[in-house]
């Protein structure tokens, strides 16, 4: 019987501490108005809203990115588990429109798990994404959750 196994390109980790309480990093992922400050929000000049926000199992969040240059980025994620303050996993699409309109790629049916895990005073978050297609779409959500783990920590600070 023939199995499948994932190419190292469809899967990345990012994990990371921050200075915060379990409780307070996870409101940070499940609190719009305390996600809106982080998620996405890399570089300063994208402009993010919420066009859906539904926080429960089978719930959909959708957010729409602009870029300066004038991409826009269309985001799904649909809840799949929601254990708080312990764990999330959802299922993670995206379009991209170029700056006339035209959709130049998307992606259905990736998958994110994040787990939220006290270390004394701080938390450590592994977040692990994947089902990705090509090598390069995971190093581009690579770089990208980096740079939302980088926001996030201002985001927690007080």
């Amino acid at each position: 019987m023939a199995s499948t196994v994932a190419e190292p390109e469809s899967r990345l980790q990012v994990r990371r501490m921050f200075s915060a309480s379990r409780p307070k990093v996870f409101e940070a992922w499940t609190q719009r108005e305390k996600l809106e400050k982080w998620m996405c929000r890399a570089d300063h000049t994208i402009v993010t809203r919420y066009t859906q926000f539904d926080l429960r199992t089978g719930g959909t969040n959708c957010m729409e990115a602009r870029t300066a240059e004038g991409f826009t980025y269309r985001n799904k994620v649909t809840f799949q588990e929601i254990k708080p303050p312990e764990k999330l996993v959802f299922t993670w699409g995206w379009e991209r429109f170029t700056p006339t309109g035209e959709k130049n790629e998307e992606q259905d049916g990736t998958l994110v798990t994040v787990e939220f895990v006290a270390r004394g005073t701080f938390t450590e978050v592994t977040l692990t994404h994947e089902r990705f297609r090509t090598a390069e779409q995971c190093e581009r959500h690579k770089k990208g959750w980096e740079g939302c783990f980088d926001q996030l920590t201002g985001a927690l600070s007080p």
